[in-house]
Order: C-alpha cells, then structure tokens, then sequence
C-alpha cells in the first residue's frame, strides 16, 4: 500500500462531501480544491552579504522538503543598492503530496507556535480565491534549528485554489481546519 497524506485523504473523504452539500454543487469536480502552495522569503539584507541567500534557500529547502530557488532582481534601484540580476529572495512552489504535508505541519504544529496567536486574518482573499498569510518568523517551524538561526526571516504563503470567489476559498481552508480570527461553526 502506497503512503496517502492525511489531509489528501480527509479532502476526498470528509472535506469534497461537506462542502458539495454546502455549496449545492451538482458534481464533485465544481468544488473547489488546493492547486499549490508558494512560499516566498523576501532577504533584502541579501545586497549587502550575499551568503543570506545560501542561508534563505537552506532553511526553505529544510521547512518544505523540496529544493528552493533564488529570485532575482529585475532592474536596477540605485537607491536600494541594487543590480538586475541580484538574488534578492527565495521561493519554493509546492504541488501534490509535499503541498498536502506541509498544509498539515503549518496548521497542526506551525501556525500553534507563533507568539500571542489569536487566529489568522480572515480578509487576506485576493478576491479570486486565493488566501496569502504572512509569516513574521521563521523560527516557528520545527524543522528549523533555533541555535543555528543567526538572522530571523519573514515569509509570504500562498494557498492557491479553485474556488471561483473569496467565499468557497474560505469554507474550503475552514474545512482544512486552518484557526481563522472570527470563526463561527
């Protein structure tokens, strides 16, 4: 038997169900489901010491399990210091199964680690159906090694999904089981 992520398997089992019903969705291809996840770390200290973004790609590649590239500039800014062509950031695209595992450690062990947590805002919808959070440390992974942390990073994730508005996206990440601020169930 081949390995299944949780949450893979709660989506087809429990979530495609609930929200069919929820929705009225005749069939079970209009609702809307997870396509990628996309990380992106911003290292604008990255112009100065061009070994942070060794650093950023090695903890990226250690918090998703999948190789992380850098992002470079595209023009020239004089006054930020910076060329076109400079990597200034990290990103990382997840898709299929290593999407599924990281949902599941961002909502079951990341995401209870931030400092005076209440709940992840509920209006960062892009109006599309797609959900962005920011995160303001990367220390809130267990994969990340805190004595060996010499600069803290933020992050940018985005859930990108099928959901036709910000309404059908919201139910679907509610299902996943994200902690939204002003929950009502």
């Amino acid at each position: 038997m081949s390995y299944v992520p949780r949450l893979r398997e709660k989506y087809f089992k429990e979530i495609v169900p609930a929200l069919q019903k929820q929705l009225g969705c005749k069939s079970v291809m209009r609702v809307p489901r997870i396509t990628k996840i996309c990380l992106n770390q911003g290292i604008g200290a990255a112009t100065a010491d061009k070994k942070l973004i060794d650093i950023g790609i090695q903890e990226m590649t250690t918090i998703t399990g999948q190789k992380a590239v850098a992002t470079k500039s595209k023009k020239d800014i004089s006054n930020f210091k910076l060329r076109k062509g400079n990597p200034i950031g990290v990103r990382v695209t997840l898709r299929g199964d290593r999407m599924y595992e990281f949902l599941d450690r961002l909502i079951s062990v990341s995401i209870p680690r931030i400092r005076d947590f209440r709940g992840i805002d509920d209006k960062s919808f892009d109006g599309r159906g797609n959900y962005s959070l920011g995160i303001s440390e990367q220390i809130i992974f267990p994969e990340i090694d805190i004595d060996k942390v010499n600069k803290i990073n933020g992050m940018d994730i985005t859930i990108v999904t099928t959901a036709r508005n910000d309404q059908e996206c919201l139910l679907l990440l509610k299902e996943f089981g994200l902690p939204f601020k002003n929950q009502k169930k």
